[in-house]
């Protein structure tokens, strides 16, 4: 350290603190003031340095003293380690001298053990008797007192032979010999206590003190356990019969009692009562609750707290139950058994009948689900391959009896509103809905499995029916004198598709749940309702089918020579038309509607096909204006005759017969030139009109070569075809097959 340097900075730090005390002359009167200030601070400072230092050497003459201590103890400790370790030295030489001593030692402790435990030693015949006779009395604290006794004495003298290093194997074996009968009375006592715990629910109610005996005998003997165990760990010595674990007897005991129970209240086999499993479900309901209440109130005071007996009692409950169902499960179950299974496992048993009773409110999550989520699965799925076999089954004995009823000669019965229609589609939908109504009460994910399953049998239903009406049609169409309620069984099944897909759609908006939908289960129903539709389009025209073709010849008579003169051919369609559809009056009204929509579009379709057949070439202006109004004419009559059947389609803007109105006016066009405008027009309304259609109308007319045609339509499909749109409407054009 530079003291030097450290007093010149001293020096200047004083003169520039000088300086700034004496900055103006009036502080120079203050002078002495100052000075006597900074003596002050200073005389207080040194004070301070001469405590720090004071201090400091006061700590150092402590440690200096402590070190001196420390070392005499040091010192010290050496010393007696050196004293020490020249006595063992000599041990070995005392132990054989004392050898003398401990044999007498242990001798004399074995005498002392044989004094204490002389009376029992004289009276062990006895003392068993009389605990056998306690035992038998039910005085089990007695008894076990007696037996405690005993034991003792045999374990103490048993214990003291263990100790002696040279001990003899016949003095063991005599005293275990005298004192066999001590642990005959241990298993009669054992034996005791398992049938007082075994009846411990009933016994509870009336003697609850018989319950706490035993319990406190079970408490005694774990105790006893424990010190052996202790006396074990230190002696490698353990008395007879031990450890007796008789706290683990007694759960094993109450476990056993209470598989029992649960298997007693099966009453009947399902050979004698089709109801036994809801009868025995219903029971252990019974029993379980009545139990556990028994269980909540009497003996949790009964027991020690240290047992948990009441969830004991649960969880013992839960397993045993579980294994029995899991046993039932096995031995096989048949109908409705899945369901009532089911139904108790996941509502009853968690519900507030058993577990959530308010008398019990146990938490289910504490004892886990009483059947794995396999088993359930596997209950799942074997109840709805059951379902699917019903359904399959019945379906099948429907289809039969559909298929017999069109066949018998009998006409179909119509309902209050006189639609004709069979019971199959109720049936159907009410076996479906039963179902539905069960699978609800289990939980909404099997309900929701078994409507798709539902849904995918209706489906498969509906190719069967298919299948069925395509033999029916073709049958009948084979020789129509055999089936004479042809139509009538046509429009019921018309109707039947149009309940299909009713019954779908009110199912849906019954059992449909959002959060349970997918893609398949959104296809599979989307599927059913098309399956319906198109079966119910496909028999609609087999409907017609049989209408038309009692009008095929009249038709082939139309746009000829013959027709020409005579209004027969369009009178018989009419009149025949009118007839078939008095009996089409029976269908639903939205399948009527349909129908005679479709008969007028099949109508309109023969009457252009019957133009296009170049069957009649009209040569002159008169025959053409003669022969457009005429077909003007009929397309009325025609007409007049739909709106009479459906007035609602008097107001149809897309009515085919408009078309053959347009393709009457192209007939009767005098002028060339107005002709090319009303085919411009006609290809504009009816962009997929082909060429030959139209080559075929203009030939009708015989005032055109065929060069002509090909060159005026040439021109005209030219110049329509930079305008024609893609995306237009197909007309009745498109469905016309030349």
């Amino acid at each position: 350290m530079d003291i030097e340097k450290l007093e010149n900075e001293a020096k200047a730090a004083a003169a520039k603190h000088v300086i700034n005390m004496l900055q103006r002359p009036g502080q120079l009167e203050k002078v002495d003031q100052f000075k006597r200030r900074v003596s002050r601070k200073k005389i207080s400072v040194e004070a301070m340095l001469k405590t720090a230092m004071q201090s400091q050497l006061d700590g150092v003459c402590v440690g200096l003293n402590q070190l001196s201590t420390a070392l005499q103890d040091i010192q010290e400790i050496r010393q007696n380690l050196k004293e020490i370790n020249d006595s063992f030295v000599n041990i070995p030489e005392l132990g054989n001298k004392l050898n003398e001593v401990r044999n007498k030692n242990i001798t004399h402790s074995q005498f002392v053990t044989a004094m204490e435990n002389l009376k029992h030693l004289f009276t062990v015949p006895e003392s068993v008797e009389k605990t056998k006779q306690w035992i038998s009395e039910g005085k089990l604290l007695h008894a076990h007192q007696s037996l405690m006794d005993l034991e003792n004495s045999r374990d103490d003298l048993l214990y003291e032979l263990h100790k002696i290093s040279n001990q003899k194997q016949a003095d063991k074996i005599l005293l275990k010999a005298y004192f066999e009968e001590v642990e005959e009375v241990s298993l009669e006592l054992a034996k005791q206590l398992r049938l007082v715990l075994s009846r411990t629910l009933n016994t509870v109610r009336k003697e609850p003190t018989v319950i706490v005996t035993a319990l406190r005998i079970i408490e005694r003997e774990e105790k006893a356990d424990e010190f052996a165990q202790g006396r074990y760990s230190r002696s490698n010595f353990m008395p007879p019969g031990r450890p007796k674990e008789w706290r683990k007897m007694a759960m094993e005991v109450l476990q056993e009692s209470v598989s029992q129970r649960i298997e007693g209240t099966q009453v009947d086999e399902r050979e004698n009562n089709k109801m036994w499993l809801v009868m025995h479900l219903e029971l252990t309901r019974q029993l379980i609750l009545e139990d556990l209440r028994v269980v909540k109130t009497l003996c949790g005071p009964c027991f020690p707290p240290h047992y948990n007996i009441v969830n004991e009692f649960v969880s013992m409950y839960h397993n045993c139950l579980s294994r029995h169902l899991e046993e039932i499960i096995q031995n096989g179950l048949e109908g409705n058994e899945y369901v009532s299974v089911l139904s108790w496992i996941v509502n009853t048993y968690t519900g507030p009948e058993l577990m959530q009773h308010p008398e019990l409110n146990i938490g289910i999550a504490s004892v886990g689900p009483l059947l794995g989520s396999s088993v359930i699965n596997k209950l799942q799925h074997q109840y709805l391959s059951n379902m699917e076999a019903n359904y399959i089954d019945w379906m099948q004995k429907t289809l039969e009896t559909e298929k017999h009823d069109w066949l018998n000669g009998i006409a179909p019965e119509g309902d209050q509103d006189g639609f004709f229609r069979t019971a199959a589609p109720v049936i159907i939908f009410q076996m479906i809905d039963q179902n539905l109504q069960v699978t609800k009460t289990i939980s909404q994910a099997l309900t929701h499995k078994a409507m798709v399953l539902s849904m995918d049998q209706v489906a498969k239903y509906g190719i069967m029916y298919r299948e069925a009406i395509r033999e029916f049609k073709t049958r009948h169409f084979e020789d129509r004198s055999k089936v004479p309620f042809f139509t009538h069984y046509m429009i019921t099944i018309v109707n039947n598709c149009l309940l299909f897909v009713e019954h779908a759609q009110l199912m849906k908006q019954h059992y449909w749940r959002s959060d349970f939908s997918n893609d398949e289960s959104n296809f599979q129903f989307n599927f059913l309702l098309k399956t319906y539709q198109d079966l119910r389009d496909e028999a609609a025209q087999f409907l017609l089918e049989e209408a038309f073709l009692d009008l095929d010849s009249h038709f082939q008579d139309l746009i000829t020579t013959k027709w020409i003169t005579s209004t027969i051919p369009v009178d018989t369609i009419c009149v025949t038309l009118d007839d078939y559809f008095q009996d089409y009056g029976h269908l639903r009204v939205k399948n009527f509607e349909s129908v005679i929509s479709e008969a007028e579009n099949l109508v309109a379709r023969r009457y252009i096909s019957a133009m296009l057949q170049k069957k009649v070439t009209f040569k002159t202006y008169e025959e053409r204006r003669a022969a457009g109004n005429k077909i003007l004419k009929e397309v009325n009559q025609i007409k007049t005759l739909f709106c009479k059947i459906a007035p609602k389609l008097e107001n149809r803007v897309d009515s085919p017969l408009e078309t053959i109105k347009s393709l009457a006016e192209v007939l009767k066009s005098e002028d060339l030139e107005i002709l090319s405008l009303d085919l411009h027009s006609l290809v504009d309304k009816y962009p997929d009109i082909t060429e030959d259609q139209l080559s075929r109308l203009l030939s009708l007319r015989g005032d055109l070569s065929r060069s002509d045609i090909r060159e005026k339509l040439s021109y005209i499909f030219q110049d329509s075809s930079g305008q024609k749109n893609t995306s237009f409407v197909k007309s009745i054009f498109d469905q016309i097959l030349l």
